[in-house]
């Protein structure tokens, strides 16, 4: 994996939702690093004020639409160790060895952390999907997203049909924004395809994707 991009870092003792909003408008980002903890980064987030469903993401839920979404608080109460695996597995596979531990996995979900929202994404009674999240009245970080790689109800597009399903959540729920991560590396194009997304240039939040793209 590409080293980082981050422009400054904070640890905040303060987890008001007021203080971790202003934190994630100038351009911070929680992390799974340690609780408090928190990097300044090239974030991602869709203004959902003008956020739109294009005919290609249309197309894309209409083939999830067995896709359902619920949300657990977190720290889990019944955490159960398949939960690291799968989340072990599924980032050994696309990143490589020892980018996500189930050890950080289980630290994360079943301890009082920086993210307090399991995300569960289901087919029928299958549990084929999760995402680690932080949520807040005003805003909604999808982060660390896992899922089966060999699900029963194969769904294709699986990874982007988690991210706009929860991109719908965030709009039907009054949220002011939705962020997505960051943009690192050339892969990360697919979240540059969304009605109202803005980057954190270091200084401020833009709306030029050209100028974004030839970053990558």
């Amino acid at each position: 994996m590409n080293k980082y991009l981050k422009w400054n870092e904070t640890t905040i003792q303060d987890f008001s939702p007021e203080n971790i909003n202003s934190l994630y408008n100038q351009g911070y980002v929680f992390t799974r690093v340690e609780k408090g903890y928190m990097n300044q980064t090239r974030s991602l987030r869709i203004d959902l004020s003008k956020f739109e469903l294009s005919s290609e993401n249309r197309r894309i839920l209409r083939k999830a639409e067995n896709l359902k979404l619920e949300t657990k608080d977190l720290p889990l109460a019944d955490y159960h160790w398949s939960l690291g695996k799968l989340a072990k597995d599924f980032y050994d596979t696309k990143f490589g060895d020892g980018v996500f531990s189930a050890n950080k996995v289980k630290e994360i979900l079943s301890t009082a952390q920086n993210f307090n929202k399991l995300f569960v994404y289901k087919v029928a009674e299958e549990k084929i999907g999760y995402a680690i999240c932080f949520e807040s009245e005003e805003i909604l970080h999808y982060s660390y997203p896992f899922y089966n790689l060999e699900p029963k109800n194969l769904k294709p597009n699986l990874g982007m049909s988690m991210m706009l399903s929860t991109i719908v959540y965030a709009k039907e729920n009054n949220k002011k924004y939705i962020y997505l991560g960051s943009f690192q590396r050339p892969t990360d194009t697919y979240k540059l395809q969304f009605k109202g997304l803005e980057w954190f240039d270091g200084e401020k939040w833009s709306d030029d994707l050209n100028i974004l793209k030839k970053n990558k």
